[in-house]
């Protein structure tokens, strides 16, 4: 099978300025020739993504989409930042290459990176994959997400990233107000949900970076080996609790298998996916854990993050500003994914 991330020939609204590109390119990216050309990569729907193909090689181009956006959504130069910081300290990252803040250039902010050459697996199943090999996947998955929360964030330039207090109260009311600014009809599955978890905050107990959006098809694996070369879409990173990364990560073994991340009823000896309580133990040795709270508010709470995500796809459809044909389809799940987060809330005695 071809796990190359795959791309499609670029839409007419999403067109790059090729001759003011190229001369950015020539100024800014260490090595760059050209001449260039480009293509979109397909899947995804927040900030626009581009294969550029040059004779010095391929990189990567992304940038904000064009029309009226939220405020704090679609931060690029918060991308690239982290990536910047990352970067030198060896955690799996694509070479950061420049940020471009002047909208004459292509109309937008965007940025360049490397192109981390690898496998893209979007399928959380694994299928046509041995069970030893699911294990290695698996595993580089925990380890790497390790390894992000035990990186000093400090030394890597890194200490102003977020905001100190605690992050699930910062983002419950964060996704309270996305939600709000996005809103279509008002829906009472959410509005309970609001008064819940804004009510039940847990404490925090740690700070390390969060990625935010960690899961299986977010990753560039090695070709060959089971081990992440770049884990990818920082759009929602920030200094936080890294409970809310291992809680969103072990989201799959809590979904229905979608062709996507969910591997509910899939995990086992059987399968080589390893069971829920696999990982627990893995992450809590490599982070120096002894154990992780009931997650089943922090479920509700993923849950309720990604109501709002997907919601403001919704808004954007509305607009007409959408970047992926694939958004029509998400957008209808936000009705699915708010009911989920509210049965998570139930039993974490809501």
């Amino acid at each position: 099978m071809d796990f190359a991330p795959q791309t499609m020939d670029v839409p007419e609204k999403d067109r790059l300025d090729e001759a003011r590109l190229t001369a950015w390119m020539s100024e800014h990216v260490d090595g760059f020739a050209g001449p260039l050309r480009y293509s979109k990569f397909s899947g995804g729907q927040s900030n626009p993504t581009f294969k550029i193909s040059a004779p010095s090689g391929d990189y990567v181009l992304r940038r904000k989409p064009f029309g009226n956006l939220l405020p704090s959504a679609h931060a690029v130069d918060r991308e690239y930042r982290v990536i910047a910081g990352l970067y030198p300290t060896g955690f799996p990252v694509a070479r950061p290459y420049g940020l471009c803040t002047d909208p004459a250039v292509i109309g937008t902010d965007f940025y360049v990176m490397g192109f981390a050459d690898g496998r893209n697996l979007w399928d959380g199943t694994l299928p046509g994959f041995a069970p030893a090999d699911r294990t290695g996947i698996y595993n580089a998955m925990c380890d790497t997400l390790a390894a992000l929360h035990t990186t000093d964030h400090e030394a890597a330039g890194l200490g102003e990233y977020g905001r100190p207090g605690n992050y699930f109260e910062r983002q419950v009311a964060r996704w309270t107000k996305q939600y709000r600014a996005s809103e279509t009809e008002r829906m009472e599955t959410v509005e309970r949900l609001i008064d819940y978890l804004g009510r039940t905050v847990p404490a925090q107990t740690r700070t390390s970076i969060v990625h935010g959006d960690y899961r299986i098809d977010n990753m560039i694996f090695h070709k060959t080996e089971p081990r992440v070369i770049a884990l990818l879409d920082w759009e929602l990173s920030t200094l936080g609790d890294p409970l809310a990364d291992f809680s969103y990560f072990l989201m799959s073994w809590v979904t229905a298998p979608e062709g996507r991340s969910g591997v509910l009823g899939h995990t086992g000896p059987e399968t080589g996916i390893p069971t829920i309580e696999d990982m627990v133990e893995r992450y809590c040795a490599a982070t120096g854990r002894d154990g992780v709270p009931d997650l089943n508010w922090y479920f509700a709470y993923n849950l309720f993050r990604l109501t709002g995500i997907v919601q403001g796809i919704k808004k954007r459809i509305v607009e007409g500003t959408a970047s992926s044909a694939q958004a029509e389809k998400s957008a209808a799940g936000v009705y699915r994914l708010a009911d989920a987060a509210w049965s998570f809330a139930q039993k974490a005695g809501a």
